[in-house]
């Protein structure tokens, strides 16, 4: 019982170790050499190698301690060691007359005693094998294998799901501009806050020229890494497309194939996208996106107070050849452009009451004489409050545009 207890305080201190951010061969590799420094004594190891799974089969990357020839070429060929392991993902191979061996192993033959283990998925698997010195006991090896090759494997599933995020993470910072570009005769501010580590949202601006800058916002759908390559695939897109000098309605045709014809097509984008010129005229297509709010300056009682930029058409990805149409609209001195994401106007009170257009209507009316920025914050502040100061359930991103 005792030498049990000290068997699994090792194991407890083995893993509490381990250092899930490495990427998975650094840390399958470092993993070998700790196993066999704190377990050596308790097991009876004398060697360690450590094969890797490639196209043609495993191939030796590492040994440690004293394994003489690779521990797999080591045991009798004609029993397939590799195999055996892989069949089995914990195996024995000892003397067959060793005392008290587990029934359900079946002990091979070289009189050099040894062990493997097989952790990973396919197309990257590893083989742990351990050569044993005189005096291993089957039940604490059988019992320490089974242990380690849980742990390890539960270590990989989230140093892989680590690398995806941080994968998407990388994506997602390369897409956001840190700062919204000069643009004379307008103020520019934008956010976006993710509601997990890597969100669906983002923003982009294209200076085209000295007189036009093109302004967009997207929303895709999910999180995580298959979201940040959508984002990424949509927002190369754009630029591409603009840059081409494209007619914007046709820019976003030809995205929606590109799109729809991926692995992503079960995927959706919601996007609006506008080409602001120096004198405020804008023309721009609404994808499906929630619609920025345009805040006029003069009010008179027969006229709208705002203007919902709404023309375009539906969303990208699940339709192979929607059409798209243009726009149009001006932004006068003194007045807003205000766009934003779901996860905004979407955010609920305790009673399940959404902030909505009208929150953020109310938010702008009031701070419509402050900077792009100010405004910026305050409808970041009042969602936040609306909200009760919960995480955000959804991506947060919005981008305020004013014309002093």
């Amino acid at each position: 019982m005792a030498a049990a207890k000290l068997l699994y305080r090792r194991l407890d201190s083995l893993f509490g170790g381990l250092k899930s951010r490495r990427s998975q061969p650094k840390l399958v590799e470092a993993f070998l050499e700790d196993c066999f420094q704190t377990l050596r004594e308790d097991l009876r190891l004398r060697g360690a190698a450590l094969y890797a799974e490639r196209r043609d089969g495993f191939a030796l990357v590492k040994t440690v301690g004293e394994p003489g020839s690779p521990v797999a070429e080591a045991l009798d060929p004609q029993h397939s060691p590799l195999v055996e392991v892989v069949r089995h993902r914990v195996y024995i191979f000892g003397d067959p007359g060793a005392p008290n061996s587990p029934q359900h192993l079946q002990l091979l033959g070289p009189a050099a005693a040894s062990a493997g283990l097989i952790v990973g998925e396919r197309p990257l698997r590893y083989v742990l094998f351990f050569l044993l010195a005189d005096g291993w006991q089957p039940e604490e090896l059988d019992f320490a294998l089974n242990t380690v090759r849980a742990a390890l494997g539960a270590r990989m599933v989230d140093a892989r799901v680590r690398g995806s995020f941080r994968e998407a993470a990388e994506i997602q910072q390369s897409l956001l501009v840190e700062e919204p570009p000069e643009f004379h005769g307008f103020e520019l501010a934008a956010r976006s806050v993710a509601a997990e580590e890597v969100g669906g949202d983002f923003y982009d601006f294209q200076q085209l020229g000295e007189t036009t800058l093109g302004v967009s916002i997207g929303d895709a759908s999910g999180h995580g890494l298959p979201a940040a390559l959508l984002v990424r695939d949509v927002v190369t897109g754009l630029r591409m497309g603009i840059q081409e000098e494209l007619k914007i309605a046709h820019v976003f045709e030809k995205l929606n194939r590109v799109i729809h014809q991926s692995r992503l097509s079960s995927r959706f984008v919601s996007v609006f996208y506008g080409e602001v010129e120096d004198d405020g005229n804008i023309v721009y297509v609404n994808a499906g996106h929630q619609p920025p709010i345009l805040f006029f300056k003069d009010l008179r009682p027969e006229m709208p107070c705002d203007l919902e930029l709404a023309a375009g058409g539906t969303v990208i990805g699940p339709l192979p050849q929607p059409r798209f149409r243009r726009g149009f609209a001006r932004l006068r001195p003194g007045e807003v452009l205000v766009m934003c994401t779901d996860g905004i106007l979407e955010r609920r009170d305790k009673s399940g009451t959404f902030f909505g257009a009208d929150g953020l209507r109310s938010v702008v009316r009031q701070r419509q004489t402050a900077s792009a920025q100010a405004i910026l914050d305050a409808v970041f502040d009042a969602s936040w409050k609306w909200g009760e100061a919960r995480p955000w359930e959804d991506d947060a991103t919005a981008l305020v545009l004013k014309r002093p």
